[in-house]
């Protein structure tokens, strides 16, 4: 159809005409033309003129003969966009009775030849999935940031546009592979290496860092493999100022170097003496430690000095990191690095080593049969199914290769790099069955088989490749029985790999990805730094996982009364009795400021400027994320609203006039700004304010069903005056990362159905996972020819 003015004009239309079709008896169908000609002629002619669409035509046809047109309807009336707030709008009633007469022909339609959409034939791991399968299949913990490339976002999410292996990213991997491989085995290294860790800049290190030894302030702590038992080397160097000085360095301080939190060594660092120069002062900062191999956690950190009551009040910010704004108080470290091994003594006795060798050859008689057996299970693991002898010959080609230059381990490290780059491996592979392939038959849509809803299951709730439970059910052909899956989605929500739902699902969902690029004007909010951005984010993943892994309503997300916080952030919200870095579930007062996800400073952060808070970013967040009713995106021609034309001693929502004063762009932002608005009581970092620039804070808004309220309690109040819009989104949202691909038209019968079940449990988190488990999209799929007619349908 058209898009822009055009479409708001025949979605006008469409929308009077379903509400006729709810109230005119199912047995007088002819007077309905002849009533939306007298009611909504002025609608129907633009429509006519404008896109050629014959409102006659459209009610003459069965609705389920044009449910691509008729979904829209659908969802603008639930959304009750139209007709806009200021024209005679139905009551609720009629709404509701309109919504139930649509959807139940829509769902029995669909039931009845059910679209359930077509995920991509290969679907490549991207960085996350890669990084959690590697950890899963071979027990190790890799940085893969240092490896890949970061994926593309599409459709908020980055496991969607992941078809394609450019020669470049394929080499990258094949690197991957045999670094990862090396690691994993344990061999010999040629020569000693060396990785470096530097710490942000903007880490304040006067205070408690999580995971160091209590007792400590500063510095950090590193999880790292150490790939064979033997000597290795560990250096300190400090943060310098820009004239080369040791930053805050006033007295002695005592620095500690500790692995999995036992000392190793103390050093002292002190201001050099009369005439000495500080260049080399940290130099000596080096130890060596023998380690065994496999991870470890390296922890350098300063000892805490008792702070004095005086000099806390001499120093009211949180943050001391800049040597001319907030100079550090006390010396920091700046980076560690660890060398080795200096002296190797084998490969020790690993979690990745008792992954990989299941069986060891007692003599070179037996060493191809234990080859076998090991690869066919890492095999097995790695391709996500039972493996055939046509999958072990190049790996097991390989093994003797490798084998017969450097040994029996040296031939299963260089087959199992083989696997990591096997597309089996690299790729989630979705075929149609061979009768469909081959057009034997004319089925539209098949159930995907067991194996492949294992892979979209495990990789939906952990971002993961299966267990061997679920790949064992899979392969007995039991997963897809209502009662096993039903058992296992409960299972994998209660195992810790679901985790990933809220770093990886609510962190691209809430755009908390976001926060890392998030820098305001120091100027400004001179008490922020990453210690701060870093707690803001980590509210938000344990406030989204304790719905999660609790099983409570998905409406607690938009209203609580506690959150999570540490000392740090507890100070920004200015809320008492918190210490120390640990994170803790807090109680919140019921005049509190803080609950639930729009009172979270990460997303008032990344919804904001570097400057100011942004009403039309907020309110575009809103709309997009919560309530499902995205804004089209602004015409091309438009100029952005240059803040160097508005004085900025005005409160935002006057500077935003000129926007809304432009008839370009009034249609638009009379739905954006009022719901930003009401989130104006919190400032570009998220702290609470009732003035700005002088002015009592104006924090009326509304949402474009034309609901009105002041602040974020009654924007709180108006979502969940109709849960089913917020749920309904969350679910939209959790199938595009379910399924990899976008949401379609016909998609919205299943999504209505989970939400309909939903509601009988409260919206229970687990009854959402489930529901989408269960539903015809993410357990069937749509034959290649049928998608193609799919997208050529009207």
């Amino acid at each position: 159809m058209t898009s822009g003015r055009n479409s708001v004009v025949i979605l006008a239309a469409l929308i009077w005409v379903a509400s006729v079709v709810a109230a005119c008896p199912a047995q007088e169908p002819s007077p309905l033309p002849q009533f939306i000609r007298s009611n909504c002629l002025d609608c129907h002619d633009k429509a006519t003129k404008t896109a050629g669409l014959a409102l006659d035509e459209l009610l003459a046809a069965d609705i389920d003969r044009n449910p691509r047109i008729w979904e829209r309807v659908v969802h603008k009336l639930t959304a009750r966009q139209m007709p806009p707030p200021d024209a005679p709008r139905p009551k609720d009633q009629e709404y509701d009775a309109a919504l139930s007469s649509l959807t139940a022909t829509l769902d029995r339609a669909a039931a009845a030849h059910p679209n359930p959409g077509r995920t991509e034939t290969f679907r490549r791991l991207n960085r996350t999935e890669y990084q959690n399968t590697i950890r899963d299949l071979l027990a190790l913990d890799v940085d893969v940031a240092s490896l890949l490339p970061a994926d593309e976002s599409s459709r908020g999410f980055d496991n969607i546009t992941i078809s394609d292996l450019s020669p470049m990213l394929l080499n990258r991997y094949v690197s991957a592979a045999q670094k990862i491989s090396r690691m994993a085995v344990g061999r010999t290294p040629p020569a000693p290496a060396g990785d470096t860790f530097r710490i942000r800049p903007d880490i304040t290190q006067d205070t408690h860092i999580a995971g160091t030894p209590l007792g400590t302030r500063g510095g950090t702590v590193i999880s790292y493999h150490f790939p064979q038992d033997g000597l290795y080397e560990i250096q300190v160097r400090l943060m310098r100022d820009r004239n080369e000085g040791i930053e805050g360095l006033r007295g002695t301080h005592e620095l500690e170097v500790s692995l999995d939190r036992e000392r190793v060594k103390l050093f002292t660092v002190e201001p050099p003496s009369s005439g000495e120069s500080e260049q080399t002062l940290d130099a000596n900062l080096n130890t060596q430690l023998t380690v065994t191999a496999g991870p470890h956690r390296v922890a350098v950190a300063f000892l805490q000095k008792p702070a004095s009551l005086l000099e806390t009040e001499r120093q009211p910010l949180n943050v001391h990191f800049n040597f001319y704004r907030h100079p550090r108080i006390g010396p920091a470290v700046y980076q560690v690095s660890i060398f080795g091994p200096l002296e190797a003594k084998g490969p020790g006795d690993t979690p990745s080593r008792r992954r990989i060798f299941i069986c060891q050859p007692t003599g070179t008689s037996d060493e191809d049969d234990c080859a076998q057996r090991i690869l066919a299970n890492l095999a097995r693991r790695a391709y996500r199914r039972p493996v055939t002898d046509d999958d072990l010959q190049t790996p097991l080609a390989l093994f003797q290769q490798g084998c017969s230059e450097g040994g029996f381990e040296a031939g299963i490290e260089l087959a199992l790099s083989a696997i990591l780059v096997n597309p089996q491996f690299l790729f989630r592979i979705e075929r149609d069955p061979p009768a469909i392939a081959a057009k034997e038959t004319d089925a539209a849509a098949y159930r995907i088989s067991d194996l492949e809803l294992a892979s979209r299951l495990s990789y939906f709730l952990w971002s993961s490749m299966p267990d061997d439970e679920l790949l064992d059910l899979a392969t007995r052909g039991e997963l897809s029985r209502p009662e096993v899956l039903d058992r296992q989605v409960r299972r994998m929500l209660a195992d810790e790999r679901s985790r990933s739902l809220a770093t990886n699902f609510a962190g691209q969902w809430l755009h908390l990805r976001n926060l890392e690029a998030f820098v305001p004007d120091m100027r400004l909010f001179p008490d922020f730094d990453d210690n701060l951005r870093q707690a803001l984010k980590q509210e938000t993943e344990l406030f989204f996982q304790d719905v999660l892994r609790e099983d409570k309503s998905a409406l607690q997300l938009l209203k609580a009364d506690h959150t999570w916080l540490n000392e740090r952030l507890a100070r920004h919200y200015e809320i008492g009795h918190v210490y120390g870095s640990r994170f803790r579930r807090v109680a919140l007062a019921e005049d509190s400021h803080r609950g639930g996800l729009l009172r979270h400073g990460s997303i008032l952060a990344v919804t904001s400027y570097a400057t100011r808070t942004s009403p039309v970013i907020r309110g575009r967040w809103i709309l997009e994320n919560l309530v499902g009713t995205p804004p089209p995106p602004p015409p091309a021609d438009v100029p952005a609203l240059a803040d160097n034309t508005v004085s900025a001693a005005l409160p935002v929502r006057q500077r935003l006039q000129q926007h809304r004063a432009d008839a370009a762009c009034a249609s638009c932002h009379k739905l954006i700004d009022p719901v930003g608005f009401s989130l104006e009581n919190f400032d570009a970092v998220g702290r609470w304010r009732t003035t700005e620039a002088g002015q009592p804070v104006d924090a009326s808004g509304g949402l474009p069903d034309g609901s009105e309220f002041t602040g974020v309690s009654g924007l709180e109040k108006a979502l969940l005056d109709r849960p089913e819009l917020f749920v309904q989104t969350l679910t939209e949202k959790l199938l595009t990362f379910a399924l990899g691909r976008g949401v379609e038209y016909y998609d919205a019968p299943a999504i209505r159905k989970i939400v309909r079940e939903a509601r009988e449990d409260d919206y229970r988190f687990s009854r959402l996972i489930v529901g989408i488990a269960s539903s015809t999209p993410f357990q069937m799929r749509q034959s290649e020819s049928r998608q193609i007619e799919s997208r050529n349908a009207p």
